[in-house]
């Protein structure tokens, strides 16, 4: 049987910022705490990377498929079929499937994407109950499309729509239909980006029919009294049909892979390149995850893979709220945490390598994802550092090292000379 080295990739979702005035113009990464990427930033190989192509929304979708040596105009069919493939939703050929945020909004304002972070319970019983009043309803909303629409809960705010159609009755939905990330909105009015375009009458229908079902509904009183925020609407968006990728071995040669999220999206992924997805208890896909048990996790599942991804998605959220304390704090916490039992584990091997990179940057001036480059660093067994005394934005750039595709660092990753 072929050996292959150990790979790990750390993937601090959203990592990348700009200088911000209150930091005394420093970014985000340069104003935090991080002994342990600051110990090995010397011996490691540095440089930049855009992972999202100018046609493409600059989501974690995107940008993550690049990251892991994949072209996203090539692989990327859309978001939401990504989320069906992590909760094992089989799509048929011409099923199509849509994100379903729990949203909040207030006179057409978008409030909160994620309607106050809702735990994954109350979201669970909030879509059980649109699903019973609105799915079994779909004929009545949309008579003139046919076929049918489920929901499915996810993880808190992060729900499923998927409309699957009559033999013969493909849904009208095409590259014409238009959605929009909610989080690109936040405390903005939405009244100029609901759906438009092939199929959108019955899409605002849909979701007009699932605010009336939200709107009394005992959980979001219960949130109210709570004072808390309620989840107001379904929120589609993301839309696409079942991708086809090869696996990441086949692509690459490489052996088995795993992956450590706590987000539909990435765990969608890593099926779909033929992964395990590894659960950690405490992972929450927030600034309160248990950033030590996801080191540990990754540490401990070198010994049955040879390339183990593990994602945070703390500092993305951080930037979605436009709270740099949060996102300081999310990436203190990935050096102390979740770092070091990685790199304890990987030097017991005589071939190893870590990469940490971002998959976009999501910048605290404007709450949401962005397509600027992304700095990355790369330690190994046979790595030469370029000298550089930190790993930040400023380094990235300064470095000689730049992949206009994304997609194009694995390889190099993997197996190129980085002496």
């Amino acid at each position: 049987m072929k050996k292959y080295g150990k790979r790990v990739v750390v993937i601090p979702d959203g990592f990348a910022d700009e200088p911000i005035e209150s930091l005394g113009g420093r970014t985000p990464m340069q104003a935090a705490s991080t002994p342990t990427l600051d110990s090995w930033a010397r011996r490691a190989a540095q440089g930049r990377s855009h992972n999202v192509p100018s046609t493409l929304s600059p989501g974690s979708d995107v940008a993550t498929l690049a990251l892991l040596g994949y072209d996203p105009l090539i692989a990327y069919t859309g978001r939401a079929p990504l989320e069906a493939a992590a909760q094992e939703i089989e799509l048929g050929a011409d099923d199509w499937a849509f994100r379903c945020n729990l949203t909040t909004l207030n006179a057409g304002v978008m409030q909160s994407f994620t309607a106050g972070h809702i735990s994954s319970e109350e979201a669970a019983e909030l879509i059980s109950s649109v699903q019973r009043e609105v799915g079994t309803r779909w004929s009545e909303i949309a008579p003139e499309l046919g076929g049918t629409v489920e929901f499915y809960a996810g993880v808190g705010y992060r729900n499923l729509a998927i409309f699957r159609p009559e033999s013969g009755r493909p849904f009208p939905f095409d590259a014409t239909t238009q959605t929009v990330p909610p989080h690109d909105y936040s405390d903005r009015s939405i009244v100029e980006v609901m759906p438009r375009g092939a199929g959108s009458e019955a899409l605002n229908r849909l979701m007009a029919s699932c605010a009336e079902v939200l709107k009394d509904h005992p959980v979001n009183a219960k949130r109210r009294a709570e004072g808390k925020l309620p989840a107001t609407d379904c929120w589609l968006w993301g839309q696409g049909k079942r991708p086809s990728v090869q696996s990441f071995a086949e692509t690459y040669a490489w052996g088995p892979g795993a992956m450590i999220t706590a987000v539909d999206l990435l765990r969608g992924i890593a099926r779909n390149l033929g992964w395990d997805v590894l659960n950690v208890p405490g992972a929450t896909g927030y600034v309160d995850t248990d950033f030590g048990a996801k080191g540990e996790r990754a540490a401990a599942a070198l010994d049955e893979y040879d390339v183990v991804v593990v994602h945070v998605e703390a500092p993305d959220e951080s930037g979605h709220e436009g709270s740099i304390e949060k996102k300081i704090y999310s990436l203190e916490q990935i050096d102390a945490k979740t770092l070091p039992p990685i790199l304890e584990k990987l030097q017991s091997y005589d071939d190893w390598r870590l990469l940490v990179s971002p998959d976009h940057p999501t910048p605290i001036s404007i709450k949401t994802h962005s397509r600027g480059f992304v700095p990355w660093m790369i330690v190994g067994s046979d790595v030469a550092g370029d000298g550089f005394s930190t790993y930040d934005e400023t380094t990235g750039e300064r470095a000689s090292r730049f992949f206009p595709r994304g997609q194009d660092l694995m390889e190099l990753f993997l197996r190129g000379d980085l002496k």
